[in-house]
């Protein structure tokens, strides 16, 4: 769930209108229904910097390693297929995309990583649908209704001792 940024913006906003008519930062708090620490938190910086203090802060968390320019150009290069870069197959997979994005922009993304940045850009998960040439139905049904439930395990039907260690005598 994303958070809602211009709401918390607006609370806190709130909070100065409240703290500037006289109200206790405990009155604050409870009249918004936050905890007293972040009335606390607010009430310092409204008094060091103003009502400016509290507008709503920049992205929040780590600075994306890859700009939106480098994304363009990842999206781009994904485009043109595996065969294009060397692979031998026409499939993406998380770390052929890994390897493209540092052969590319010299930044190292984990595999798991690489998903999301995949997510990002609207790319999904997905497998060929189509099936080999050289299918044969028959063959297959063949095998599937008389050598597989001959070669299957069966249990043993001579009453032999279990090798278990776990199973009661």
């Amino acid at each position: 769930m994303r958070r809602d940024f211009a709401a918390l913006e607006g609370r806190r906003m709130e909070a100065a209108r409240l703290l500037r008519q006289g109200l206790s930062q405990s009155e604050v708090a409870r009249e918004l229904g936050v905890h007293r620490q972040s009335v606390s938190r607010w009430a310092r910086e409204l008094g060091e910097s103003g009502v400016r203090g509290l507008r709503k802060a920049e992205r929040t968390g780590r600075p994306a390693k890859l700009s939106p320019a480098q994304l363009r150009d990842l999206e781009r290069a994904l485009k043109r297929g595996p065969e294009a870069f060397g692979f031998a197959s026409g499939l993406w997979t998380a770390s052929r995309v890994r390897d493209l994005i540092e052969y590319r922009t010299g930044v190292r993304y984990h595999e798991d990583h690489v998903w999301r940045i995949l997510r990002k850009l609207n790319w999904t998960c997905q497998r060929p649908s189509g099936r080999a040439l050289e299918r044969d139905e028959q063959a297959i049904r063949h095998w599937k209704k008389y050598r597989w439930p001959q070669i299957k395990k069966k249990p043993s039907a001579s009453g032999a001792p279990s090798s278990s260690s776990t199973k009661a005598d």
